[in-house]
């Protein structure tokens, strides 16, 4: 695997944390700029409304560059807003400071994701997407409680310094560890760019990775009334259960990474399979505390976990570009709003278990978008279509001597 996937991993890993700081420090920072705790909510919808709708027009924006000039470019962008956050003098400042952030997070993950797919085999595509998926785990699993220990110590303002400060010890390892390669292929030509959207299948596999971050979601977000009020877990065992949840996504990710290039639509099939068993045995049994830790747990491992063959699939479908890329992270962040938003929605109408309940009706759906691909080569993992030939690997310009950086 090359030095460089793992480099810009640590840089998925900043941008995650920073997006999930808010939910770990919303008392402090009401407090801090004197709103109240649901306008805290707020820049948490407004983080992920900027990475899904400005991402992919900041990814246009950057075509005409050579990719790790892009990627720098985008940590200096996302620097800046973390900076502006650590500073806001009010709540209108901080409010741009996330619009700021999220749409350049949305456009690394997308220039990142394209680099990572160019300095590997074909063979060992979905392992290296896993790799670089891992950095979203490991902001999950570790960067949240970090930045909130860190903010309930020492003030959130600290917590945004924190953050920034990994995001420039990112920038350096990018530029020291990330080879130089040309634009992406096909890259300056935004009219090229484009066209691959005509093709409506590739609207029908973002839908797919919607919905699997969707019923995913309308669970994850209630994860702590439901485990408190429902289940009955004190609120100081809550954060534990959490930190299983997300060792759970870090060992499905890994295993997905493994599988998703030979079984690209299976393993979608089954997770989501399993994740509609998951949500809806948890929705029946949540007053129930083992069978509650056992469904949290396995709804860990096959929800966000489907990454890699998502992005497979996707890439399969369409192409390995930024653009291509940025925007399936759009539709996955579409699937973040519409399970928290939703979920939320149906607790007021039918109470905690509804998102539960809304997340298996989200699996199944997701079920039925593979279809077609099914239909198209039955039994197989491969998102192509049958008689297609295999994709073709895209292969980086590589400065001479930095050439041996790129080496599986």
């Amino acid at each position: 695997m090359p030095r460089a996937v793992y480099v810009l991993a640590v840089g998925i890993f900043a941008m995650v944390t920073s997006e999930f700081v808010v939910a770990g420090l919303m008392p402090q920072m009401a407090d801090g700029l004197g709103v109240g705790v649901p306008q805290i909510g707020y820049l948490i919808t407004a983080f992920a409304v900027a990475m899904a709708a400005g991402g992919p027009f900041l990814t246009v924006a950057m075509v005409r560059l050579r990719q790790k000039t892009a990627l720098m470019v985008l940590f200096g962008i996302f620097l800046a807003g973390n900076v502006l956050a650590a500073l806001a003098p009010d709540y209108g400042v901080m409010l741009v400071a996330r619009i700021v952030t999220g749409v350049a997070s949305q456009a690394f993950f997308g220039v990142a994701m394209s680099i990572c797919v160019q300095l590997t085999r074909p063979e060992v595509r979905g392992r290296a997407i896993a790799v670089l998926m891992n950095g979203l785990m490991l902001g999950t699993l570790l960067g949240l409680p970090l930045s909130t220990v860190v903010g309930e110590r020492f003030g959130w303002r600290v917590a945004f310094w924190v953050i920034s400060g990994i995001a420039v010890s990112a920038a350096l390892a990018t530029l020291a560890g990330v080879p130089r390669l040309g634009r992406a292929e096909g890259g300056g030509n935004v009219r090229e760019e484009l066209a691959v959207f005509r093709n409506p299948r590739l609207w029908l596999v973002f839908s797919t990775s919607t919905l699997i971050i969707g019923a995913t979601f309308s669970a994850f977000s209630y994860a702590n009334p439901i485990l408190t009020e429902v289940t009955g877990f004190s609120t100081g065992t809550v954060p534990l259960l959490l930190v299983g949840y997300g060792a759970a996504t870090v060992l499905g990710n890994t295993v997905v990474g493994r599988l998703a290039d030979r079984f690209t639509v299976g393993v979608q099939l089954v997770g989501l399979a399993l994740n509609f068993l998951f949500l809806a045995g948890f929705a029946l049994l949540a007053h129930l505390a083992v069978p509650a830790v056992v469904l949290l747990t396995g709804i860990g491992l096959v929800g966000v976990t489907m990454n890699p063959a998502m992005a497979t699939r996707v890439q399969r479908t369409g192409n390995a570009r930024p653009l291509v890329n940025t925007v399936h992270s759009s539709f996955i962040t579409l699937g973040v709003i519409v399970g928290s938003s939703v979920g939320g929605l149906a607790i007021d109408s039918f109470g905690l278990r509804a998102p539960l309940w809304l997340g298996a009706a989200l699996a199944a759906v997701g079920i039925a978008t593979l279809l077609p691909d099914l239909r198209r080569r039955p039994g197989a993992g491969s998102s192509a279509p049958a008689g297609a030939p295999a994709p073709r690997a895209q292969v980086p310009v590589v400065e001479p001597k930095e050439a041996c950086a790129a080496r599986s």
